[in-house]
């Protein structure tokens, strides 16, 4: 489970994209970049950045602390900005979020160091995930300690939007794969395929899964309980890392039509 924190400041708004995230302190005195569960994109967008944390750490990717905030409305209460006291006043209780890097920079491959291998893990984990947003216009990743960190998967795991329609979209490939953010920088995807799925084992599954509370899973429409909520993510994973996977071989012939 992730380690949880009170928040005691909201420091200042993050306004990009719809979800307007905000850097909050907390009361172990770290900074952390919060999406709220308050925001019109809802938690399951928050569902999806603790799965993808998860999954990028089996594959040994640098994703940022990810913590539980809890968020008292005295905090919305003494906020000025009406939008940000409107969404802060809605997300009483437990909100999400990520450790601050002071002083990222956003990671460019075409300046900071890449090695080829990496780049094939991420562009593996991106299609696994369904991670449509790390393109050269938004590459949601940060240089930051001599090393590039993933960051913002709120959009990956789309399926679960639509759940009476999710196992069609098991063995689909990344759209929009052309232009992800280290297309050109990475190794054939393929070379890295097999280890990648081999790291996501039944035991990996079940404890990235486990990692999200019950809070966020309940009331989910079409489910009768959170147990089955997490059983159709495990299993839509499941299908997705299963043999054959025409999804990476469909990644691989973009990269090919790259070159």
């Amino acid at each position: 489970m992730l380690r949880s924190v009170v928040a005691t400041r909201y420091v200042t708004p993050l306004r990009e994209g719809g979800s307007l995230p905000g850097l909050v302190e907390a009361d172990d005195d770290g900074m952390y970049v919060v999406k709220f569960v308050g925001a019109g994109q809802g938690r399951r967008v928050l569902v999806a950045e603790i799965l993808c944390a998860g999954l990028a750490a089996a594959l040994g990717l640098d994703v940022p602390e990810l913590v539980l905030v809890d968020v008292d409305p005295v905090i919305g209460r003494g906020e000025p900005d009406e939008e940000v006291q409107d969404l802060l006043l809605r997300s009483v209780g437990t909100n999400l979020g990520m450790d601050f890097l002071p002083g990222a920079l956003s990671f460019d491959p075409a300046v900071d160091p890449v090695d080829p291998g990496w780049a094939a893990r991420v562009l593996w984990f991106d299609a696994f995930c369904l991670n449509v947003d790390r393109s050269w216009r938004n590459p949601n990743a940060l240089w930051w300690g001599g090393r590039p960190w993933l960051i913002d998967h709120g959009a990956a795991l789309y399926f679960h939007h639509d759940w009476a329609r999710s196992a069609a979209s098991v063995a689909r490939p990344l759209r929009h794969a052309e232009d992800h953010l280290l297309l050109r920088a990475a190794a054939d995807v393929t070379t890295v395929d097999a280890a990648s799925a081999a790291a996501l084992d039944p035991d990996v599954l079940e404890a990235v899964v486990g990692a999200v509370g019950d809070k966020w899973l309940a009331d989910e429409p079409g489910f009768g309980d959170v147990g089955e909520v997490r059983a159709a993510y495990r299993e839509w994973l499941a299908g997705r890392l299963a043999g054959p996977r025409p999804w990476v071989d469909e990644l691989a012939a973009v990269q090919r039509a790259a070159r």
